[in-house]
């Protein structure tokens, strides 16, 4: 006897909106900064040009001005900033979302906020709630601690309630302030190297499994978190802020243990790297970018969209997975689409995308 069709219900990404702070940072800028304050401890800036340059970042956003990278802040200050500001990026984000929506806030039965660069309690999403007129029950999930693995996981979760109640509309909120974590004062190498690449941005997205609902298709998810791993990525809590924690040896944990992962998951799903029409990666870094396309036997530059996103934007953690997105959906791209990140954990999120 044949097993039944699914009738799980389909969860539809109805809109997605980026938003991001109003200060731009360019690489040139930076790097001039950042041999000023490193010079005495790296080298001098014949040799940190190379780190800035390599990034092949060209812009990013801050939503403070360069000058204030130059001093040192305590953590009250920093979370104050934080506060402030990533309640402006969602509400911009969330008003353009439920624009393109055709929807109000009152509209909205769940928000679910991935953010990691901050603390908030009460949440984002309360916070939110004082300048949006969402309705009093509207249920709410603060996600913290994922890091850059969050535009994907986060997703996979709104999608998940979605499901669960399939007459109700999730409102997915995404927000890092990334630059708010240099601390000035430290000298390690991990934070120069995080100088050169991270910048500020956020996104919303509605998506729900109404009738009326329209849009790309949310498919199957999966996570794959790595044992003893738990050095590779991440925050230590420092007595001015979070400091930064990576490995150098991300791109080879990519290219060699990535892979059998994502092979795993499109072998579930049926599908082979072949049958993919768009790779929705998020950037790294340009070393990820490249163990990426080698990790799925892509030509060198394959990923133009993830590789755009990173020139311009730089690595905004768990947002710039869903600029990637809102890039390829505008141009067209046809499905099915892979959605990749990488996050403390060390874990790896992966979702299928049908437009």
């Amino acid at each position: 006897m044949n097993a039944p069709a699914s009738t799980a219900p389909v969860a539809r990404l109805q809109s997605l909106a980026l938003a991001w702070p109003p200060h731009e940072l360019r690489q040139e800028d930076v790097a001039a900064n950042g041999a000023e304050m490193f010079a005495t401890t790296h080298g001098g800036f014949e040799r940190l040009a190379p780190i800035y340059r390599n990034a092949l970042i060209e812009t990013r956003h801050s939503c403070v001005p360069i000058e204030w990278y130059l001093k040192p802040h305590s953590f009250s200050e920093r979370n104050d900033l934080f506060l402030e500001n990533a309640v402006k990026v969602l509400a911009e984000a969330a008003g353009k979302a439920l624009d393109q929506a055709g929807l109000e806030a009152r509209d909205i039965d769940a928000i679910v906020v991935v953010c990691t660069t901050g603390i908030a309690t009460p949440a984002l999403d309360a916070r939110l709630m004082q300048v949006m007129p969402f309705r009093p029950d509207v249920r709410r999930l603060p996600i913290f601690g994922l890091g850059c693995a969050g535009g994907v996981v986060g997703l996979a979760r709104a999608a998940d309630l979605a499901r669960a109640r399939p007459d109700e509309r999730v409102l997915l909120l995404v927000v890092e302030l990334c630059a708010l974590t240099f601390r000035a004062k430290d000298r390690s190498k991990s934070n120069l190297v995080a100088t050169a690449l991270f910048g500020d941005g956020g996104a919303a997205a509605v998506i729900s499994c109404r009738e009326d609902a329209a849009g790309p298709a949310l498919g199957a998810s999966r996570e794959h978190t790595w044992p003893d791993s738990l050095d590779v990525m991440g925050w230590d809590v420092a007595d001015d802020g979070l400091k930064v924690v990576f490995s150098r040896d991300i791109p080879t944990l990519v290219q060699n243990d990535f892979r059998p992962v994502a092979m795993d998951f499109l072998a579930g799903q049926g599908l082979t790297p072949a049958d993919i029409g768009g790779f929705v990666c998020h950037p790294g870094g340009a070393k990820v970018i490249d163990a990426l396309e080698a990790c799925f036997d892509l030509s060198n530059g394959a990923l133009t969209h993830t590789r755009a996103i990173l020139r311009d934007h730089g690595n905004m953690s768990a947002a710039t997975v869903l600029f990637v997105l809102k890039a390829m959906l505008d141009d067209g791209v046809k499905g099915p689409l892979l959605l990749t990140t990488l996050g403390p954990g060390f874990t790896a999120g992966l979702m299928l995308v049908s437009p």
